[in-house]
């Protein structure tokens, strides 16, 4: 592990310009839930329909990711600011007092704006984290406005004009 040094701190600032939105990536392996709070995912492709998440090299949800073969990706609306920072915590029992049910065979956060269950495809190193790539088997579109990581903190996003589909 390289020390912190000047290029790292100016992307990190820059990267804390950038809007991004919050989701708890959620797996079960042997009845026991398992999740983790993310800002790095994004849609891949729309024909298969197929997402990718970034995950720590380290992270003990990756590793079950990986034996699994599965996740949720729970998308925070902008009521869940607790529930993104207790996923964010560094504690083992993320799920304690939290509701959840499985659907489609992954953890699925009651009460989450957006709800995408995914297929992993394909695992891709990138630097100390790795990329998930993952095809979509099912998908429920947000019902509130999304909770947003921006400047270090949490906030949402409001549409300010609708764009068509193109």
């Amino acid at each position: 592990m390289t020390a912190e040094g000047p290029l790292q701190e100016a992307f990190r600032d820059v990267m804390a310009g950038v809007c991004t939105p919050v989701s708890v990536v959620t797996a079960v392996e042997n009845g026991r839930p398992y999740g983790a709070t993310v800002s790095a995912f994004a849609s891949l492709s729309m024909d298969p329909p197929m997402v990718l998440v970034s995950l720590a090299r380290q992270s003990r949800l990756l590793a079950v990711i990986r034996r699994t073969g599965r996740f949720g990706l729970n998308v925070l609306s902008s009521g869940q600011a607790a529930l993104g920072q207790r996923f964010a915590a560094k504690c083992t029992e993320r799920f304690h007092g939290v509701q959840w049910h499985l659907h489609g065979g992954v953890p699925r956060l009651t009460g989450a704006g957006g709800w995408v269950s995914c297929i992993v495809a394909e695992v891709v190193a990138g630097g100390d984290h790795m990329i998930v790539l993952a095809r979509v088997a099912a998908a429920e579109a947000m019902a509130a406005p999304p909770l947003t990581y921006f400047a270090r903190g949490f906030g949402t996003h409001q549409s300010m004009q609708p764009v068509g589909r193109q």
